[in-house]
């Protein structure tokens, strides 16, 4: 009986069903370990691949459906990543972005295409391979980040500059894929050359027709006031740009990806991204499960030391490569890791090349699977290396050739008029609370020393007279070097917990005496900075506290304006 109904449902909607059942429950496990979700997909994918269940769920073309939603997660990707493209966040990290993601690519494509050319490998294949291995996963890196609390680390806007370039190198290589693979590719030089000029139209025009064409459109249907109209109207344009760009050649996900940059120029792009983006975990999910349905777990069994092996080397040599490139753009130690080890693994976009490789001209079976399984094993070490980063930078400072040699730029010398500070106020961090902090001690002629990473707010402090000094509170050396032996209190006025947690025991340490203030967005991050000595301000609590507060004074005034 059971079978029999089971017989009258579509395939594909009882694998969605079993996928996004079997994702809920693998990511409530990897959550409450503190892991990554998109390795809980992967997981899901190859549950689901290497059993029984989708023929004993009436999926006899197992093959023709994983490709199917591979295909779909594919085109959903490049359209998230369409609309999250930031021409203004590359013109800021411009540096970053060019000369550090343009190196990381370089040397990494370098060494994975000689290794390639090595075991004999066509150059065209060479070259795809050598990209594949210089992507990293921008999507487990920056989520990283954010859990962390680190989105504002140097370290943070390393790895995102370097994830720009990557990016645009994804783009430029998607439009020269047929060229380099296509049957009739006579010359490939002069049809890559089209190839580009045709992709860059292409994109360029879907720009203009966001910035020009599109608004009057999105105008006339916000004046309906319908969310459902105006969410039809984006997801209908976007699939109509994308669907042209598959008709001109340029593959769906060329075409996603410009669709997903022509509604992000639009005026109304933040209620694009407000309606749009809660989407993209579903987008991630199907894209991730999608490969994990094609990893093989034989191939794991029977290859597991070629596995780990690869995956270490993987490791290894991007983890190295990005430190190096950081630290010769004088990062100090600490960010220089931490970018390193969030872009240490292979990322989603190179599994979206090797797809796209495939559609093309089929690779080697095997080394399909074994750069899929160790993608996936990659993006797992990716949460706990950077965790672990601060014990290795400690281990690493003990190193003369690691210490950072200038604690300070040139025109923010050490003086010393802050080694005769005595009494004085620390504030970690110039954000907006410390800024408001520092002008209200200032205005009852406190003594303040700034401690920041922000070379820039460091520069600006320094040139209007401000004692600041440029360093990562977690060292005891800059905190020696901001007299914390004589100050009365210290402030952390970031929300990085982790941080924190790091600082106080130096500080306590040097002056047990001192008065500590800090800052918890949750209640179990307030009680573990009580428990170390520091007087918290509860970013819940005190927001609760004065929205209850204004709640309360609009109803005792309505009354009385009422009366009056």
């Amino acid at each position: 009986m059971l079978a029999a109904g089971v017989a009258d449902i579509s395939p594909l909607f009882a694998l969605l069903t079993l996928i996004l059942l079997l994702a809920v429950f693998v990511s409530l496990v990897l959550a409450r370990f503190k892991q990554s979700l998109l390795v809980g997909y992967f997981l899901c994918g190859i549950l689901i691949g290497n059993s029984a269940i989708p023929g004993w769920l009436g999926i006899d073309e197992k093959g023709m459906m994983i490709t199917n939603f591979a295909e779909l997660g594919i085109v959903l990707l490049m359209f998230t990543l369409g609309i999250e493209f930031s021409l203004r966040e590359l013109r800021y990290l411009w540096r970053l972005a060019f000369f550090g993601g343009g190196l990381q690519v370089m040397v990494t494509m370098g060494i994975a295409g000689a290794v390639a050319r090595c075991f004999g490998m066509p150059w065209e294949e060479c070259l795809v391979l050598g990209v594949v291995f210089a992507l990293s996963s921008t999507a487990v890196s920056l989520k990283s980040f954010q859990d962390q609390g680190l989105s504002n680390n140097p370290g943070a806007k390393a790895a995102l500059g370097i994830a720009l370039f990557q990016d645009l190198l994804v783009i430029g290589l998607f439009l020269i894929l047929p060229a380099l693979f296509g049957k009739t590719a006579h010359h490939p030089g002069k049809e890559i050359v089209i190839a580009l000029l045709k992709g860059a139209g292409f994109l360029f025009g879907a720009g203009l027709l966001g910035r020009f064409g599109i608004n009057p459109l999105l105008h006339a249907v916000a004046k309906t006031r319908s969310r459902e109209l105006f969410t039809l109207t984006i997801i209908g344009m976007s699939a109509g740009v994308a669907f042209a760009g598959g008709a001109l050649e340029l593959s769906l996900a060329l075409g996603a990806f410009a669709a997903g940059l022509m509604v992000s120029e639009s005026i109304y792009s933040h209620r694009i991204m407000t309606d749009i983006l809660p989407f993209k975990d579903l987008f991630l999910t199907l894209f991730f499960v999608s490969v994990g349905l094609m990893i093989d777990i034989r191939e794991v069994l029977d290859h597991w030391w070629m596995i780990l092996i690869g995956t270490a080397l993987i490791f290894v040599v991007k983890f190295a490569t990005v430190f190096s490139i950081a630290r010769l753009l004088r990062l100090p130690l600490r960010p220089a890791l931490l970018a390193a080890a969030s872009l240490s693994s292979i990322g989603e976009f190179s599994l979206v090349l090797i797809q796209k490789t495939n559609q093309l001209r089929p690779m080697n079976p095997f080394l399909e699977q074994m750069i899929l399984i160790c993608t996936a094993l990659g993006m797992a070490l990716i949460p706990g290396s950077m965790a672990m980063s601060g014990v290795f930078a400690t281990w690493l400072e003990k190193i003369k050739w690691f210490q950072d040699r200038r604690t300070t730029p040139k025109s923010m010398s050490f003086s010393r008029s802050i080694r005769e500070m005595h009494d004085h106020a620390i504030i970690c961090g110039y954000g907006p609370v410390g800024k408001q902090l520092h002008e209200a001690l200032l205005c009852i002629s406190v003594p303040c020393l700034v401690v920041d990473l922000n070379a820039d707010t460091a520069s600006a402090l320094t040139k209007n007279g401000h004692k600041v000094l440029f360093g990562d509170i977690t060292h005891s050396e800059a905190l020696a070097l901001a007299n914390v032996k004589k100050a009365r209190l210290i402030a952390f006025t970031f929300p990085n917990v982790t941080a924190t947690k790091i600082a106080i025991p130096l500080v306590l340490q040097e002056n047990p005496e001192i008065t500590i203030f800090a800052r918890a967005k949750f209640s179990f991050e307030a009680m573990e900075l009580r428990l170390l000595g520091a007087r918290v301000i509860h970013d819940e609590k005190e927001s609760a506290a004065a929205m209850v507060t204004k709640a309360l004074a609009t109803y005792e005034e309505t009354p009385l304006s009422v009366a009056e």
